[in-house]
């Protein structure tokens, strides 16, 4: 089981990829190149994200996209819902075969436990978060090598 798909995965290395760059402004070609998504794909991403409002673009010569939301309020509960919908783990396993009342499943009852904890980190995350853990991690791999 995944818990992201691809689109997501590429939205937030994406985006993460842009507020750890410091750059006002990027295209969908310097972004390609930086995370090594295919440019088509890429652009299709973008597109959802800036209708979405959480990019915005320009055209034209010195145009292409940048944050619509600051990087901290970019929460990756809300991109998984924007490329993937509601995240759910407890769908019933028995497709009430078994089960008679699904309130008093014990599995279920652990299930969605487990999904409410994963969910309240995940609303916890941030785009900026995330950037500023990769530049935390870089640098210490750094230090370490040199």
């Amino acid at each position: 089981m995944k818990l992201v798909n691809r689109e997501t995965h590429h939205a937030i290395r994406a985006l993460v990829a842009m507020a750890e760059s410091g750059l006002e402004k990027t295209t969908v070609a310097e972004l390609a190149k930086r995370t090594d998504i295919p440019r088509p794909f890429l652009r299709k991403i973008v597109q959802t994200l800036n209708k979405e409002g959480i990019l915005e673009s320009s055209r034209g010569k010195g145009g292409g996209f940048r944050f619509g939301v600051p990087p901290d309020r970019i929460f990756l509960t809300r991109l998984i819902q924007v490329f993937q919908g509601s995240l759910k783990l407890h769908e019933c396993l028995f497709r009430k075969k078994f089960c008679n009342d699904l309130k008093v499943c014990p599995l279920r009852r652990k299930i969605q436990k487990l999904e409410n904890a994963m969910l309240a980190e995940l609303a916890a995350t941030t785009i900026g978060t995330l950037a500023r853990e990769f530049a935390d991690g870089r640098a210490s791999e750094s230090d370490i090598g040199g």
